[in-house]
């Protein structure tokens, strides 16, 4: 008889194929993590401007919108392990790009500033925007429907074990070495790893299984618009995907990390990666807990309530001056935000059919893209506008204040079940 239901935690680990992907997909969070930490504190260290921190993410991010839908069609008409294997090898010639500016042409920053790091950024923005909906549609096909709360919460903890490790790592390093080129070299080193990790995985095919209706052969634009008119007409996916865009474009602070770490906190790098992964070690801790007890049952009150928890421990954060208290905090806004990311991975998975699954994995890459980079950027203008610690109070605030709209005007969000 068929497995109908999750028995233990480690179900979804006995699947070969997926032990691959995920362990593939840490080696890339990884490099990604300590790419991003180390951008961020290199930006700083060149401008000494807390604005510039969100053009960051402005930088990746406006790529990212611009080629995100394609890269959905593309992942439901083409075979998802190639796009990829394609990303990937891009990926890691960005890192190495980065390494040798930064090791052999640094006179390059004296002439042009940061400039060249957000090109380079930029240029992985495009690069995600193709391979976020292939990674995440490829996962669905890895597992079978009774699976997918507990690959979701697999994959988050690969996700932030990570994000413990990358900015740890990648503030170590620029301590050490006194320079960011280290940290770029390793980069481009994990990137391949999580490439010949990906090639030992089969193809999927993107269609359903035989006798069902396969995809339909539709122009890019009729496609589309198919993938976002299912979105916006179903409920439940769009207020999840909603509420976590808003919540974290207007209350996440990690953006802000490297000036809270110089000015409020006054610590140096290491204490900055430590900032940095904090929140990535809260969020590891709640998903040892979801993996023996997945977020289920009345999973929609869960996810307002984590979303809720995220906003007051970024107010807190905000509030501190206090090196470990701060500390504490951030991992409070990890330990709720893996609470909705497991959730929120659910719903899309188990309410998308296959044939669909890259075009709605892009346009809820589009919606965590927007609360991410998008996010950063209006952090940092906040940041500009406000002042460092009022803009962040400010944020946290605003994501309180989604939480209860999202109560009051999506019923079927908050009454949700996924038993």
């Amino acid at each position: 008889m068929a497995q109908t239901e999750q028995n233990s935690a480690y179900d979804v680990l006995k699947i070969p194929d997926f032990r691959k992907y995920l362990l593939a997909r840490t080696f890339i969070t990884l490099g990604i993590n300590i790419l991003g930490t180390t951008v961020g504190w290199q930006v700083y260290e060149i401008t000494k401007d807390p604005f510039s921190l969100g053009l960051i993410g402005l930088a990746e991010f406006l790529p990212f919108l611009v080629v995100t839908l394609v890269g959905g069609y593309i992942a439901d008409i083409f075979d998802r392990r190639k796009i990829m294997l394609t990303c990937l090898s891009l990926y890691a010639l960005c890192a190495m790009t980065l390494y040798v500016l930064t090791h052999q042409y640094s006179v390059v920053f004296d002439w042009h500033g940061a400039t060249p790091i957000f090109f380079i950024i930029g240029l992985t923005g495009l690069i995600r925007g193709f391979m976020s909906p292939a990674q995440t549609a490829f996962a669905s096909q890895l597992v079978p429907p009774q699976l997918y709360a507990n690959a979701a919460t697999w994959t988050t903890m690969s996700w932030h074990l990570s994000s413990i490790g990358g900015p740890a790592v990648g503030g170590l390093l620029c301590a050490f070495s006194k320079s960011a080129w280290p940290s770029y070299a390793f980069t481009s080193v994990l990137s391949i790893l999580g490439l010949g990790l990906i090639l030992l995985i089969p193809s999927k095919h993107v269609a359903k299984a035989v006798g069902e209706r396969t995809l339909p052969k539709e122009g890019f634009l009729a496609s589309v618009h198919t993938g976002l008119d299912f979105v916006f007409k179903n409920q439940v996916i769009l207020g999840s995907l909603a509420l976590d865009m808003f919540a974290v474009l207007f209350g996440g602070a990690v953006a802000l990390l490297p000036a809270f770490a110089k000015e409020v906190l006054e610590v140096g790098p290491e204490g900055f990666g430590a900032l940095r992964a904090a929140p990535a070690l809260g969020a590891f801790m709640m998903a040892w807990i979801l993996a023996y007890r997945p977020p289920t049952a009345n999973a929609g009150r869960w996810l307002l309530v984590a979303v809720a928890g995220f906003g007051v421990c970024t107010i807190l954060f905000a509030l501190s001056n206090n090196f470990w208290f701060s500390m504490f905090m951030l991992a409070g806004t990890g330990f709720f935000d893996n609470i909705s990311m497991v959730i929120r991975s659910t719903i899309v998975q188990l309410y998308t059919p296959n044939e669909m699954r890259g075009r709605v994995s892009a346009v809820n890459s589009l919606f965590v893209g927007s609360s991410n980079e998008l996010g950063a950027f209006e952090s940092g203008l906040a940041a500009k506008l406000m002042g460092l610690v009022p803009s962040v109070v400010f944020g946290g605030g605003m994501t309180l204040l989604v939480v209860l709209v999202a109560w009051w005007r999506a019923p079927k969000l908050r009454d949700m079940d996924l038993r």
